[in-house]
């Protein structure tokens, strides 16, 4: 596990490595009622269990970052893909009103 954690902090990015942690986006208040309910004795045996990986919750902060930063850049590419089709569309049509041929002369002109 050490060895997996050394090789992927060699990818992170330097804000990664500057600021590790972020911050909760739990108000004040609710941040003190987490840690109080964090410090009781669990009684169900699920509690008990969830205790064990406690220590994950900044794992599953950073797996979770990284996979709204996938989804965004998901959406910017389909965006960025839907575009160049207009483009390569639009260039089409400018090529086509330029080019003199019989196909092109039987179809009313673009430009």
């Amino acid at each position: 596990i050490l060895r997996l954690a050394e090789m992927c902090r060699r990818l992170e990015t330097e804000e990664e490595k500057v600021l590790p942690f972020y911050p909760s986006s739990l108000a004040e208040g609710e941040q003190r009622d987490a840690r109080r309910v964090l410090e009781e004795t669990p009684a169900e045996p699920l509690a008990w269990a969830m205790r064990d990986y406690v220590g994950l919750e900044r794992f599953w902060q950073r797996f979770n970052k990284v996979k709204l930063e996938e989804q965004a850049l998901e959406r910017e590419r389909a965006a960025l893909s839907q575009r160049n089709r207009r483009l390569r569309e639009l260039l089409r049509q400018y090529l086509a009103g330029i080019s003199v041929s019989q196909e092109v002369l039987g179809e009313p002109n673009p430009l």
